[in-house]
């Protein structure tokens, strides 16, 4: 017979199989029409965003930018790209020339971040009513329009050795843009308000990963397996 220790199999079984069963009903949507691995991932996702509020701070410091000329030449990989980013630039009050697929831009850098970073602002607050009369767009593909305007407009005035100006334009798309996208429609949570599940989260991964571990460790005993410190061989 495989079975070496009874008891230590049975403890393995008894382990195993309710992890088993904890782990379906993980799987099932209890938790407001979500499972598990769904709920916690939005609360992480909630507590995330109620601490990455970058954006008041970006609009601030924008004010240093404000008078700044702007004089970049942007290429999209697509015509509907450029068409869209046309809409965005010609709403943030900067002279656009569209040829095909580039954009020749001449106007205030600090009035196309401005406009950026009011947008993510709107996004990230859940509030994207105003894309479709503004941009005859969603929220979401308006942010996704300004983060390649951006990234071509960091690229250009990196060539133009402007680092200063493109080392903020890098922070708007990263601590503005992209947070604004992808926070929307997430409610913001203070870590503090959510401490008993974030607690309950923490313990019962630990407690459910040594569960697993356990249940292995008796499974082998079960077998006759044991971890044996081989003997120190004299030189």
């Amino acid at each position: 017979m495989l079975v070496k220790n009874k008891g230590a199999f049975f403890k393995s079984i008894f382990l195993i199989s309710t992890f088993i069963i904890v782990l379906i009903i993980m799987f099932l949507p209890i938790f407001n029409g979500k499972n598990a691995l769904e709920a916690a991932d939005r609360l992480f996702n909630s507590i995330a965003k109620g601490s990455t509020d970058f954006i008041p701070h970006l609009i601030a410091k924008n004010k240093a930018f404000k008078g700044t000329a702007l004089d970049v030449t942007l290429n999209f990989q697509n015509q509907g790209m450029a068409d869209n980013a046309v809409k965005l630039l010609t709403a943030s009050g900067v002279k656009t020339v569209k040829q095909g697929t580039k954009l020749a831009v001449k106007g205030d850098l600090g009035s196309v971040l401005g406009a950026a970073l009011s947008d993510s602002q709107a996004m990230f607050n859940n509030n994207d009513e105003s894309f479709k009369k503004k941009y005859d767009l969603s929220g979401k593909e308006a942010l996704f329009v300004w983060w390649n305007v951006l990234k071509q407009i960091d690229k250009d005035l990196t060539k133009q050795k402007k680092f200063k100006q493109a080392k903020f334009v890098s922070d708007v798309v990263k601590k503005g843009v992209e947070v604004g996208y992808n926070f929307f429609n997430i409610p913001g949570e203070a870590a503090s308000s959510k401490a008993g599940a974030l607690a309950f989260a923490m313990i019962f991964y630990v407690i459910y990963t040594l569960w697993w571990g356990m249940g292995i460790l008796f499974l082998f005993e079960g077998f006759g397996f044991q971890l044996t410190a081989r003997a120190k061989k004299e030189v």
